[in-house]
């Protein structure tokens, strides 16, 4: 019987997760969540496990609104390509079974300039914190992990009205897992 492990950042964003459905608050950051993260699988048996990274997302793309599940999460800032002239593999990009085709990008920076969204709109459509700490760790146990993200913002300016918007995507994340999980 599978077993279910909701991840998300803050405890806001998982405010309407199902009752008796685990939860697992990291912090902002891919450190934080990728040593939350690895913590929490080092002590159970993840036979039956899946993870579930629900959260916020930021669009990097007009128009992107409502609830993906990407297929791909990149570090979006790591300098892979140096590291790759040093002919070490960098992982930037993890793939992500189940998603929607949608592209993450994922990194320590609070994207808000329009000229950073303009260059990771090259690579990706949505934009968070953790999701590439929360894939690596589960990658690194061998446990499925499925991602979960509702835009919150254009990832420019409106970021900053982020825990205005919290509540509405938490609501949106809740339904998606009361019928994910029924």
């Amino acid at each position: 019987m599978t077993e279910y492990l909701v991840v998300s950042a803050f405890r806001a964003e998982a405010k309407y997760v199902p009752e008796g459905v685990p939860v697992l608050v990291t912090g902002i950051g891919k450190t934080a969540a990728a040593v939350a993260v690895a913590k929490a699988l080092a002590g159970r048996d993840t036979t039956d496990l899946v993870v579930l990274n629900v959260g916020t997302t930021g669009a990097l793309r007009d128009g992107l609104t409502g609830l993906y599940l990407p297929s791909e999460v990149i570090n979006h800032d790591l300098n892979a390509d140096a590291i790759r002239a040093l002919g070490l593999d960098p992982q930037e990009s993890l793939q992500v079974e189940g998603g929607d085709g949608t592209v993450l990008a994922s990194g320590d920076v609070f994207v808000t300039d329009p000229i950073i969204r303009a260059r990771l709109a090259e690579r990706a459509h949505l934009v968070d914190m953790e999701a590439y700490g929360v894939v690596f760790a589960c990658r690194q146990f061998g446990v499925p992990v499925r991602l979960v993200k509702h835009v919150s913002d254009s990832a420019d300016e409106t970021a900053m009205d982020w825990p205005a918007q919290v509540d509405a995507s938490a609501k949106v994340l809740g339904e998606w897992l009361q019928a994910e999980l029924s």
